[in-house]
């Protein structure tokens, strides 16, 4: 008879060892001691001591942060929508053209690169007489701009909720502007009868906007891209013409400034 109970001891012993040593810790710290059973692509299987060996439970994988096996091995678990695995396939490099910048006397192109899902980094490059001044008057000079991309995540997270492309979505852009250029004033100036020449003006500006646009990706190739921005903006500047190539406004009696654009580009 104590034989028997000391098998049955051990059993249990064993039992609960066995059940207990595999642990799912969630989101919100709560840990399930279980065994695991299958993890998949979107849910962790599982079975637990307190119930019988064939009821198989199961957890969203985006609800878990931690999985503990019994041998002390851990796998940590990441979200769906924003593990960089799920995106390896696709291009996270553009480079884009602002479409209209050449008949504003400043061709534009644009550098993206995605840094991790929902996050990128951009570089544009303004060259400032390279197209149809919109003054009328000659103009050269260049201007930078470098901003971090926030894209926007679904309103509403399913199970297997992803991105549609890395680079895709609605998204927020704060950005920094370095402007530097010399142009002909606007006006001409006319003395009995004949023009007088006039030396160009050479202006420097800084400027700090916030845009908000929103991007379209077509077959991981191509794209076009909206936006729309305001800020402030500060520096050199000898005249009230609003018209600064990279930005409008910024003039002696104010400092706001508004950009928008539409860009197209390639992924690769």
């Amino acid at each position: 008879m104590k034989n028997i109970y000391f098998l049955s001891f051990i059993f249990s012993i064993l039992s609960f060892a066995g059940f207990s040593q595999d642990r799912i810790v969630k989101l919100n710290r709560d840990t399930i001691y279980c065994r695991i059973k299958e993890i998949g692509d979107d849910e962790i299987k599982y079975t637990q001591k307190e119930y019988k060996g064939d009821v198989v439970f199961g957890i969203d994988k985006n609800k878990v942060t931690l999985v503990i096996f019994s041998d002390g091995k851990e796998l940590k678990i990441k979200d769906s929508m924003f593990d960089s695995a799920q995106y390896e396939s696709q291009h996270k490099n553009a480079l884009k053209v602002g479409f209209f910048s050449p008949l504003f006397g400043a061709t534009s192109f644009s550098f993206e690169h995605s840094l991790k899902p929902g996050s990128s980094v951009e570089a544009t490059l303004g060259i400032i007489g390279l197209g149809d001044d919109i003054n009328g008057a000659s103009s050269g000079g260049l201007y930078l701009k470098f901003g971090y991309k926030f894209i926007k995540s679904p309103d509403f997270y399913l199970k297997g909720t992803r991105y549609a492309h890395i680079l895709k979505g609605a998204y927020i852009r704060p950005e920094i502007t370095f402007l530097n250029y010399s142009a002909e004033p606007v006006n001409d100036y006319l003395y009995s009868g004949n023009s007088v020449a006039v030396s160009k003006e050479s202006m420097t500006m800084f400027a700090i906007m916030l845009n908000t646009g929103k991007q379209w990706v077509i077959n991981d190739r191509f794209l076009f891209d909206w936006f729309i921005g305001a800020g402030y903006g500060f520096g050199d500047v000898k005249n009230s013409n609003g018209f600064r190539f990279a930005f409008l406004g910024g003039g002696p009696d104010s400092k706001f400034v508004m950009t928008s654009g539409i860009r197209i580009g390639i992924l690769f």
